[in-house]
């Protein structure tokens, strides 16, 4: 069910849905959200929100039964934030989403940006069924390996927005 504060005035449930994930940052959220990451920094360096966005978009995904916080932190308070089983349900859309990003997004030779090895032993393709043994992709059967390329640029943005905030909080002190 879509959340109450948000006006659905149809059946159509390709409406309903993108009501609740419709916008550039939850979708970036749940990829972050998918690759593991779970901290609200991390998730605001990796997507290029701003804090207030990133803030404003988990507490509706909350709300919406998209993701859970928990506590990892009690002085002080700091929260995480994990998949709700709706959230998760959630992952073959980004895998749609990833390959047609890889068909049509992208010059043939930058290769993948990340290789999904399947359970059988295969290179998954980009699905929804595995190339090796023509199996349904499901996030369970599957294990990502950033390019060299992909793992560079994630690791140069979060290295320049630690760079970006400890030069704000000087500037506080």
């Amino acid at each position: 069910m879509p959340s109450p504060n948000k006006s659905v005035e149809t059946l159509c449930p390709v409406a309903r849905a993108e009501d609740l994930v419709g916008d550039r940052w939850t979708v970036l959220i749940l990829r972050e959200l998918f690759m593991g990451v779970r901290r609200f920094d991390e998730i605001q360096a990796q997507t290029g929100a701003t804090p207030q966005m990133v803030a404003t978009r988990l507490k509706q995904m909350e709300a919406d039964g998209l993701v859970v916080r928990m506590p990892y932190s009690k002085r002080p308070l700091r929260y995480e934030y994990q998949l709700s089983a709706k959230g998760e349900a959630f992952y073959p859309v980004i895998l749609a989403l990833r390959a047609w990003g890889e068909q049509w997004c992208k010059s043939p030779t930058e290769g993948l940006a990340v290789r999904l090895m399947h359970s059988c032993g295969q290179p998954s393709g980009l699905g929804p069924l595995c190339d090796g043994c023509g199996q349904l992709l499901r996030r369970e059967d599957l294990v990502g390996e950033l390019s060299p390329a992909y793992t560079n640029e994630r690791d140069s943005r979060l290295e320049a927005f630690r760079i970006a905030r400890s030069g704000a909080q000087e500037k506080q002190d």
